[in-house]
């Protein structure tokens, strides 16, 4: 189970790191970039797409570097619990908009999110 939940964590930090691009991209080369599953950008200002990527480069860090390093890995679950909370949030902005068809990724990364944090939490804690 712990390299299943290693394998996760990496998946997902990987996938947040891409995510952190929002930080670097203006919002209409985003928007060009992802076609029709990548229009929510513009309901956002891009201070707030800044923050987002900020967000997501944070949880690729938090889920990779405190159990490599031995530096409070405790963090790990917490920034799998900040990932579930994030994606919960894309969910309800794609159900508000009506992108039921571009939900099904957003859904997938939130039950690997909570898997990590139910894994490192609970059964394959680093601390016990």
């Amino acid at each position: 189970m712990n390299v299943a939940l290693w394998i996760t964590a990496g998946l997902l930090a990987v996938v947040c790191l891409v995510g952190s691009a929002k930080m670097f991209v203006s919002q209409d080369k985003m928007s060009a970039m992802g076609g029709a599953a990548a229009q929510w950008v513009h309901d956002f200002s891009p201070t707030a797409l800044k923050a987002i990527g900020a967000v997501e480069l944070l949880a690729a860090t938090g889920l990779i570097l405190p159990a490599v390093l031995g530096i409070a890995p405790v963090l790990v679950p917490l920034a799998a619990t900040g990932l579930v909370l994030l994606f919960t949030g894309a969910i309800t902005m794609r159900l508000r908009r009506g992108e039921r068809a571009t939900i099904a990724g957003d859904v997938v990364y939130l039950v690997l999110a909570a898997f990590v944090a139910w894994g490192r939490f609970g059964p394959e804690s680093f601390t016990g």
